[in-house]
């Protein structure tokens, strides 16, 4: 019973500590997310990666100013690092549009700011003017231009062909309502790829603050030794997160936490600029460029991130400018009301009016897609990758999310393809949510889609259908054709009978349905009425 009680005590002082940093950062996150979002689909992009190709202080800058106006999602900026380089920018420059993505972005400032306070907020952005800088230095050094050159041949195996973006004014873009719907999807779209690492990170924050003793942390980082306490931390600072698994902004409330329990200003900073050599990433790395490339990336990133954090911990520590408070409002478990109350709700108010203005109507946006796994916006001009189904194109944030396409797993529910839809798509067979479908009704019966071209390709079909045989009384659900029953193909699916023009057709629609093999080959048997 005691152990029990003991049990429950732990757990619920580890949530209470969670949760109140949740409620301390829900509207800064909102906030956050929110201006990346506008960022993302006002300001134009397409000009500024235009002039990658070579690294010099002027490109360099660009990489960065672009990083600052992407995603701030690690596996989002890996993935559109590779992407740039495949497309012709310099190596250097990919590596410092990777950093700047998730370590000077909107978001990951507002949280910091408020959980750590404005010291950290500017040693951030001191610290990842200073990485950029010795990654622009050393780069190149260690990736000679022989692995250069290797490296680009093997990601332009299976880089997507670029496409040609939108050259219109900002007055344009501001007074199109396409891009008020295109920032709240990036918003949404952002949120929704780091929820797992803003939950992990809240988590294990709360647990590490509660019950993780102080004296524990004094057997991995030194402390009350001068310089090299500094040192020390700033070192093994990154290669805890590498094992911490959390990344972008979750690490934020990990760091809280490392702060709380003494390890050094700098140390703290090199944790935070971390989070793009966390494990899930280094195996993506692994992947993309090959085991040995990876592990020198790996090891120039683990540098850069080091020497930026002992850099500034220099500086600061020199300025005085390092806060003495080890215990930041965050992580003191309290939940004020008054502004903090307010603001949530108006957070909240946001977030559902986001939701609303990204599933609203309208015209067709021709600068950004869906990815169909995650539900992420993705810019079509750079996409990570792209696929081709049934004469639709489908465009990934990834090549994780191209992947699970490729093995037919499930969609996102964010999706219009969600496996949690209810209806089918009657070109493509997909499982689509008719809530925010595209949709035709025929001869009284309507009908949802996927997208655009399969709604466009299931009406050609009708009218074909209508002059070749006006007479027909049943729809194929694969084709859209209409077809007399009275000779078609058919089968029969929970009690209920289809019709299809040819045998093909029959073949790919038992193929969709949740039927057994030994179950398909029995539809397949029945024989249709004009045989």
């Amino acid at each position: 019973m005691l152990a029990t009680l003991l049990l429950w005590h732990w757990l619920w002082a580890g949530l209470r500590e969670a949760a109140a940093m949740v409620w301390m950062t829900w509207w800064p996150l909102v906030l956050g997310f929110t201006l990346s979002g506008v960022v993302q689909s006002f300001l134009p992009r397409d000009g500024l990666r235009a002039q990658l190709g070579t690294t010099t202080p002027r490109t360099v800058a660009t990489s960065s100013i672009l990083g600052v106006i992407s995603s701030s999602c690690s596996y989002a900026a890996s993935a559109m690092a590779r992407a740039l380089y495949a497309r012709g920018a310099s190596w250097p420059n990919s590596i410092i549009f990777m950093v700047a993505s998730t370590n000077l972005v909107i978001e990951l400032g507002i949280v910091l700011y408020l959980m750590l306070g404005w010291q950290f907020l500017a040693a951030q952005f001191v610290g990842g003017a200073l990485m950029i800088i010795a990654l622009a230095a050393t780069t190149s050094i260690v990736f000679s231009a022989r692995k250069e050159q290797a490296l680009r041949t093997k990601v332009m195996e299976d880089a997507p062909p670029p496409s040609q973006g939108e050259h219109i004014s900002w007055h344009e873009r501001v007074r199109d309502p396409r891009n008020y719907r295109r920032a709240a999807r990036y918003t949404l779209g952002d949120i929704t790829m780091l929820r797992k690492e803003l939950l992990a990170g809240f988590l294990i924050a709360g647990y590490l603050a509660v019950d993780v003793p102080a004296s524990w942390w004094s057997h991995i980082f030194l402390s009350g030794h001068g310089w090299i306490t500094s040192v020390e931390n700033a070192i093994i600072a990154p290669l805890l997160a590498v094992v911490s698994f959390v990344c972008s902004v979750g690490n934020i409330p990990l760091a809280a936490a490392l702060w709380s329990r003494g390890v050094s200003f700098g140390g703290v900073i090199a944790f935070i600029f971390a989070d793009l050599v966390t494990l899930p990433l280094l195996l993506i790395y692994r992947r993309f460029y090959g085991t040995k490339m990876a592990l020198r990336l790996f090891a120039l990133l683990w540098f850069v991130m080091s020497l930026g954090g002992l850099i500034v911990d220099v500086i600061f520590s020199s300025a005085h400018l390092i806060p003495s408070d080890r215990r930041p409002p965050a992580l003191q478990g309290d939940f004020p009301l008054g502004a903090t109350l307010v603001l949530n709700l108006v957070a909240l108010a946001v977030v559902i009016g986001l939701f609303v203005l990204a599933r609203a109507r309208g015209a067709v946006d021709s600068g950004t897609a869906i990815d169909p796994i995650c539900g992420m916006n993705v810019d079509i001009t750079a996409p990570v990758a792209v696929r081709e189904r049934h004469g639709e194109t489908f465009y990934f944030c990834s090549h994780r999310c191209a992947e699970r396409f490729d093995r037919g797993e499930s969609p996102s529910a964010d999706s219009p393809m969600s496996d949690e839809g209810d209806a089918v798509d009657p070109v493509c067979g997909m499982t689509v949510n008719t809530a925010d479908a595209f949709s035709a009704t025929v001869a009284g019966e309507t009908y949802y889609f996927c997208a655009e071209g399969c709604r466009t390709r299931f009406l050609e079909n009708q009218r074909a259908a209508m002059r070749e045989d006006p007479m027909g009384d049943a729809v194929d659900p694969v084709c859209g054709m209409t077809v007399n029953t009275a000779d078609a193909f058919s089968a029969t699916v929970a009690g209920e009978t289809y019709y299809f023009c040819a045998e093909g057709c029959r073949t790919r629609f038992l193929e969709n349905q949740d039927l057994s093999p030994g179950q398909q080959r029995i539809q397949l048997q029945r024989k249709p009425r004009h045989e």
